[in-house]
Protein backbone atom coordinates (compact mmCIF):
# COMPACT_ATOMS: atom_id res chain seq x y z
CA UNK A 1 0.00 0.00 0.00
CA UNK A 2 1.17 3.45 -0.46
CA UNK A 3 2.39 5.17 2.46
CA UNK A 4 -0.06 7.86 3.39
CA UNK A 5 1.05 11.54 4.05
CA UNK A 6 0.74 13.27 6.87
CA UNK A 7 -0.44 16.65 5.25
CA UNK A 8 -1.81 18.69 8.11
CA UNK A 9 1.97 17.67 9.57
CA UNK A 10 3.62 18.65 6.71
CA UNK A 11 2.44 21.66 6.46
CA UNK A 12 3.67 22.90 9.91
CA UNK A 13 6.96 20.82 9.37
CA UNK A 14 7.06 23.56 6.40
CA UNK A 15 6.14 26.57 8.82
CA UNK A 16 8.75 26.31 10.71
CA UNK A 17 11.04 26.30 8.21
CA UNK A 18 9.67 29.31 7.13
CA UNK A 19 10.25 30.81 10.52
CA UNK A 20 13.54 29.27 10.78
CA UNK A 21 14.70 30.96 7.44
CA UNK A 22 12.98 34.18 8.21
CA UNK A 23 14.73 34.49 11.60
CA UNK A 24 17.83 34.15 10.06
CA UNK A 25 16.89 36.42 6.29
CA UNK A 26 14.11 38.05 7.03
CA UNK A 27 10.53 36.99 4.88
CA UNK A 28 13.19 38.60 1.54
CA UNK A 29 15.11 35.25 1.87
CA UNK A 30 12.55 32.91 2.20
CA UNK A 31 12.02 30.57 -1.22
CA UNK A 32 10.13 27.61 -2.02
CA UNK A 33 13.68 25.84 -3.06
CA UNK A 34 15.17 27.00 0.39
CA UNK A 35 12.31 25.76 2.52
CA UNK A 36 12.07 22.55 0.75
CA UNK A 37 15.54 21.98 1.93
CA UNK A 38 15.23 23.21 5.11
CA UNK A 39 12.12 21.52 5.99
CA UNK A 40 13.60 17.97 4.03
CA UNK A 41 10.80 17.39 1.65
CA UNK A 42 10.65 18.09 -2.25
CA UNK A 43 10.13 21.15 -3.82
CA UNK A 44 6.66 19.55 -5.21
CA UNK A 45 5.79 18.81 -1.35
CA UNK A 46 5.97 22.16 -0.85
CA UNK A 47 3.88 23.01 -3.87
CA UNK A 48 1.07 20.40 -3.07
CA UNK A 49 0.75 21.81 -0.03
CA UNK A 50 0.92 25.80 -0.82
CA UNK A 51 -0.07 27.39 -4.19
CA UNK A 52 2.02 29.97 -3.50
CA UNK A 53 4.36 31.94 -1.63
CA UNK A 54 1.76 33.91 -0.60
CA UNK A 55 -0.31 31.03 0.77
CA UNK A 56 2.67 29.46 2.94
CA UNK A 57 3.21 32.71 4.29
CA UNK A 58 -0.22 33.16 5.54
CA UNK A 59 -0.20 30.03 7.24
CA UNK A 60 3.14 30.54 8.56
CA UNK A 61 1.39 33.54 10.38
CA UNK A 62 -1.37 32.16 11.46
CA UNK A 63 0.83 28.78 13.30
CA UNK A 64 2.57 32.08 14.87
CA UNK A 65 -0.72 33.76 15.95
CA UNK A 66 -1.84 30.18 17.33
CA UNK A 67 1.14 29.18 19.58
CA UNK A 68 1.66 32.85 20.92
CA UNK A 69 -2.38 32.84 21.82
CA UNK A 70 -1.89 29.13 23.65
CA UNK A 71 1.12 30.62 25.67
CA UNK A 72 -1.95 33.00 26.86
CA UNK A 73 -4.40 31.24 27.27
CA UNK A 74 -2.05 28.47 29.46
CA UNK A 75 -1.08 31.75 31.78
CA UNK A 76 -4.68 32.63 31.97
CA UNK A 77 -6.12 28.87 33.36
CA UNK A 78 -2.18 28.15 35.18
CA UNK A 79 -3.53 29.50 38.25
CA UNK A 80 -7.49 29.70 38.69
CA UNK A 81 -7.25 31.55 41.86
CA UNK A 82 -5.29 34.90 40.39
CA UNK A 83 -6.68 37.98 39.87
CA UNK A 84 -7.80 39.02 36.44
CA UNK A 85 -5.17 42.15 37.15
CA UNK A 86 -2.59 39.10 37.50
CA UNK A 87 -3.93 37.36 34.29
CA UNK A 88 -4.17 40.44 32.60
CA UNK A 89 -0.04 40.99 33.34
CA UNK A 90 0.92 37.76 32.21
CA UNK A 91 -1.30 37.61 29.30
CA UNK A 92 0.73 40.87 28.16
CA UNK A 93 4.04 39.88 28.76
CA UNK A 94 3.35 36.96 26.67
CA UNK A 95 2.13 39.04 23.94
CA UNK A 96 5.31 41.32 24.19
CA UNK A 97 7.67 38.16 23.59
CA UNK A 98 10.47 39.50 26.14
CA UNK A 99 11.51 36.40 27.45
CA UNK A 100 15.14 35.50 25.90
CA UNK A 101 13.51 32.06 24.41
CA UNK A 102 11.01 33.87 22.04
CA UNK A 103 13.32 36.03 20.74
CA UNK A 104 13.32 34.34 17.34
CA UNK A 105 10.12 34.45 17.81
CA UNK A 106 9.92 38.34 18.04
CA UNK A 107 12.11 38.77 14.98
CA UNK A 108 10.24 36.63 13.00
CA UNK A 109 6.74 37.92 14.13
CA UNK A 110 8.20 42.08 13.57
CA UNK A 111 9.10 40.83 10.00
CA UNK A 112 5.50 39.18 9.04
CA UNK A 113 4.54 43.13 10.52
CA UNK A 114 6.63 45.10 7.90
CA UNK A 115 5.21 42.25 4.88
CA UNK A 116 1.99 42.97 6.35
CA UNK A 117 2.03 47.02 5.19
CA UNK A 118 2.00 46.09 1.65
CA UNK A 119 0.23 42.20 1.76
CA UNK A 120 -3.57 42.32 2.18
CA UNK A 121 -3.72 38.71 3.12
CA UNK A 122 -0.99 39.08 5.89
CA UNK A 123 -2.70 42.20 6.81
CA UNK A 124 -6.08 40.19 7.11
CA UNK A 125 -4.42 37.26 9.13
CA UNK A 126 -2.82 39.80 11.67
CA UNK A 127 -5.55 41.89 12.18
CA UNK A 128 -7.48 38.88 12.96
CA UNK A 129 -5.13 37.86 15.64
CA UNK A 130 -4.86 41.58 16.87
CA UNK A 131 -9.22 41.48 17.39
CA UNK A 132 -8.54 37.91 19.06
CA UNK A 133 -5.83 39.42 21.52
CA UNK A 134 -8.00 42.84 22.38
CA UNK A 135 -11.06 40.72 23.46
CA UNK A 136 -9.33 38.75 26.03
CA UNK A 137 -7.66 41.69 27.07
CA UNK A 138 -11.07 43.36 27.05
CA UNK A 139 -12.45 40.62 29.25
CA UNK A 140 -9.68 41.00 31.57
CA UNK A 141 -9.62 44.42 31.90
CA UNK A 142 -13.57 44.35 33.06
CA UNK A 143 -12.89 41.94 35.35
CA UNK A 144 -10.05 43.28 37.26
CA UNK A 145 -12.07 46.91 37.71
CA UNK A 146 -15.46 45.55 38.83
CA UNK A 147 -16.67 47.04 41.92
CA UNK A 148 -13.68 50.16 41.30
CA UNK A 149 -14.22 52.91 42.13
CA UNK A 150 -13.24 54.40 38.59
CA UNK A 151 -14.62 51.38 36.91
CA UNK A 152 -17.89 53.88 35.50
CA UNK A 153 -15.11 56.51 34.21
CA UNK A 154 -12.67 53.63 32.33
CA UNK A 155 -13.63 51.83 28.78
CA UNK A 156 -12.25 48.59 28.79
CA UNK A 157 -11.78 48.09 24.98
CA UNK A 158 -10.52 51.44 24.65
CA UNK A 159 -7.52 50.24 27.26
CA UNK A 160 -7.23 47.03 25.47
CA UNK A 161 -6.03 48.40 22.35
CA UNK A 162 -3.95 50.38 23.92
CA UNK A 163 -2.11 47.58 26.34
CA UNK A 164 -2.37 45.69 23.11
CA UNK A 165 -0.61 48.49 21.07
CA UNK A 166 2.08 48.90 24.10
CA UNK A 167 2.61 45.36 24.02
CA UNK A 168 3.86 45.20 20.57
CA UNK A 169 5.69 48.35 20.21
CA UNK A 170 7.84 46.77 23.48
CA UNK A 171 8.97 43.68 21.18
CA UNK A 172 10.11 46.09 18.58
CA UNK A 173 12.16 48.26 21.03
CA UNK A 174 14.01 45.25 22.71
CA UNK A 175 14.70 43.70 19.07
CA UNK A 176 16.62 46.86 18.21
CA UNK A 177 18.19 47.72 21.53
CA UNK A 178 16.42 50.48 22.28
CA UNK A 179 15.34 49.13 25.85
CA UNK A 180 16.37 45.91 27.71
CA UNK A 181 13.94 42.92 28.61
CA UNK A 182 14.31 44.17 32.12
CA UNK A 183 13.44 48.08 30.94
CA UNK A 184 10.15 46.85 29.18
CA UNK A 185 8.84 44.77 32.04
CA UNK A 186 9.07 48.05 33.92
CA UNK A 187 7.59 50.06 31.17
CA UNK A 188 4.64 47.37 31.60
CA UNK A 189 4.55 47.20 35.18
CA UNK A 190 4.11 50.68 35.33
CA UNK A 191 1.65 50.91 32.85
CA UNK A 192 -0.68 47.97 34.30
CA UNK A 193 0.13 49.67 37.87
CA UNK A 194 -1.61 53.20 36.66
CA UNK A 195 -4.35 51.18 35.28
CA UNK A 196 -5.29 49.41 38.47
CA UNK A 197 -4.46 52.95 40.45
CA UNK A 198 -6.22 55.49 38.47
CA UNK A 199 -8.34 57.57 40.28
CA UNK A 200 -12.09 58.57 39.58
CA UNK A 201 -12.45 61.28 37.21
CA UNK A 202 -14.90 64.22 38.25
CA UNK A 203 -18.16 63.80 36.34
CA UNK A 204 -18.01 65.68 33.01
CA UNK A 205 -19.74 69.18 32.62
CA UNK A 206 -20.11 70.37 29.50
CA UNK A 207 -21.41 73.87 30.57
CA UNK A 208 -18.37 74.41 32.34
CA UNK A 209 -16.96 72.72 35.83
CA UNK A 210 -18.44 70.66 38.40
CA UNK A 211 -20.58 73.35 40.70
CA UNK A 212 -20.62 75.91 37.86
CA UNK A 213 -24.26 77.09 36.17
Amino acid sequence: MPRQVDHAGRRRLIAEAVCRIADERGLEGVTLRDVAARAQVSMGAVQRCFHTKEEMLVFTLEQIGERIGERVRARLVESPAQSAGTALGHAATEVSLLREEHRAEARVWLAFVAQAAVSEPLARTLTANYASLQEAFTRLITEAVEGADHAASLDPRREARTLLALADGLTAHVLIGHLTARQAHEVLDAHLAGLWERPARPPHHPNGSPGTR
